[in-house]
C-alpha cells in the first residue's frame, strides 16, 4: 500500500524543526528548508542546494511539494498577462498580471469556482470545485512576481484578491497566504499593497475588523438599492444591505481605514438618478471611495455596459458630494482577463 505523502508547505517551521529533531537531525535543518519553501520558492526537494543529499532524499520519502504550474500563458495587446494555473490535483484557477506606468499588480483566485451567484461574472457559473491553500494562493503571485520582472523590469507592487472565488467564503487561508506574502520569511510585501476584494459577507467582515488585518478591503457593491443589487447578486436576500453597511461601520471603527466601492454601471439596470442618490448615500456612512469599473461583456449579453452620459452623471454626482471616484478602464479584454470575465475558457 502506498502511504500518501503529506503536503511539507502545510508545516509550521516549528513542525519542521521538530521533523528534523525526530530524524535524529538538527533544528535549524527545518530553518534552512522552510526558506527554501518559502522565501525562495522551490519547487523540488533537488533544488535546495545546501541541504545535503541525504537529507533531501529523505525529504522526498516523506513528503510532496504541491506545487503550481502555469499550464497556459496568454499576453495581451495592452501588456496585461492571464495565466490559467494547473493545481496538483489537475484543477484549474486564473491569475492576471496587470501592468500600468507606475505598478504591476496581481490579480490572484482564492477559489476553485466560486461560492456566489452574481450574474454578470464568468467565475459563478462554475460551480465552487474547492478552497484553495495557501501554499496555492502564495505560488500565483510568485509566479506573476517572475512575469512582472520579466517582462517590466521591476518586482510586483500590488496584489488584489479579485480572481475566481470570494475570499471571504475561504478565509483562514486567504489570511494564512497573506501572512506569508508579508511575512519577511516569505515575500516581505506591505500588507498596505494588498486589497481583499468581497462581494460582501457581513460576519467575516467584522471577523477580518476583530482580526486586526492590516490589508484594503474593498466591496464589490454594484447597487445601494437593495432589490436592484438582489437582480445582480442573488445571495444579496441573505446578506442586505442594512447588514453590510452595518459591517462595515464596525470595519471602519476598528480599522479607521478607508472602504472601496467596486461598482459597474450596466444599460438599464442601475444606470439612473435614482441608483447614483442611493450610492451617495450609502458612501456617507463610512468614509470610503468609488472604483466606478468598466463592463466586460461575458458570452449572452444579458449585461451590457451603460451609456458614457450615464458613467458622467455617477462621477459628477459623486464629486459634487466630495466622494473621491476613479474610472477604471479595463485591460486585457483581448484574452479574457478583465474583470468579471475569469472563467477557464482554458
Amino acid at each position: 500500500m502506498t502511504v500518501k505523502k503529506k503536503d511539507i508547505r502545510a508545516l509550521t517551521k516549528e513542525q519542521l524543526r521538530d521533523f528534523f529533531v525526530s530524524q535524529g537531525d538538527k533544528a535549524f535543518r527545518g530553518n534552512q528548508v522552510y526558506e527554501w519553501l518559502w522565501q525562495k520558492a522551490v519547487h523540488t526537494f533537488d533544488d535546495m542546494t545546501n541541504v545535503s543529499k541525504q537529507t533531501r532524499q529523505m525529504l522526498e520519502d516523506n513528503f510532496v511539494i504541491n506545487h503550481i504550474e502555469v499550464d497556459n500563458m496568454q499576453r495581451s495587446n495592452d501588456g496585461t498577462v492571464k495565466n490559467a494555473v494547473r493545481l496538483h490535483d489537475g484543477l484549474i484557477v486564473e491569475s492576471v498580471l496587470i501592468p500600468t506606468e507606475t505598478r504591476t499588480t496581481a490579480c490572484v483566485s482564492s477559489q476553485v469556482g466560486c461560492s456566489l451567484d452574481c450574474k454578470f461574472c464568468a467565475t459563478a457559473r462554475l460551480k465552487r470545485m474547492r478552497n484553495l491553500n495557501p501554499d496555492e494562493i502564495y505560488d500565483q503571485v510568485v509566479a506573476i512576481d517572475k512575469e512582472s520582472r520579466l517582462y517590466h523590469n521591476r518586482p510586483l507592487s500590488n496584489i488584489v484578491f479579485m480572481g475566481m472565488g470570494e475570499p471571504l467564503m475561504n478565509y483562514n487561508n486567504v489570511i494564512k497566504a497573506i501572512d506569508k506574502i508579508t511575512s519577511p520569511e516569505g515575500l516581505g510585501m506591505s500588507p498596505k499593497r494588498i486589497t481583499l476584494s468581497t462581494s460582501g459577507i457581513p460576519k467575516m467582515i467584522k471577523k477580518m475588523a476583530d482580526d486586526e488585518v492590516k490589508f484594503n478591503l474593498a466591496v464589490s457593491l454594484h447597487s445601494a438599492i437593495d432589490d436592484v443589487r438582489t437582480s445582480i447578486m442573488p445571495f444579496n436576500e441573505t446578506f442586505p444591505l442594512a447588514d453590510l453597511k452595518e459591517s462595515l461601520e464596525y470595519w471602519y471603527a476598528k480599522t479607521k481605514r478607508k472602504i472601496s466601492y467596486e461598482y459597474v454601471v450596466w444599460k438599464g439596470v442601475n444606470d439612473t438618478k435614482k441608483d447614483i442618490d442611493a450610492l451617495v448615500k450609502f458612501c456617507k456612512y463610512v468614509p470610503s471611495k468609488v472604483n466606478i469599473i468598466e463592463y466586460n461583456p461575458i458570452d449572452d449579453g444579458d449585461y451590457q455596459q451603460a451609456s458614457s452620459e450615464a458613467l458622467d452623471n455617477y462621477i459628477n454626482t459623486l464629486e459634487k458630494h466630495k466622494i473621491v471616484v476613479n474610472v477604471r478602464r479595463s485591460r486585457g479584454k483581448d484574452i479574457d482577463a478583465a474583470c468579471g470575465q475569469l472563467a477557464n475558457k482554458s
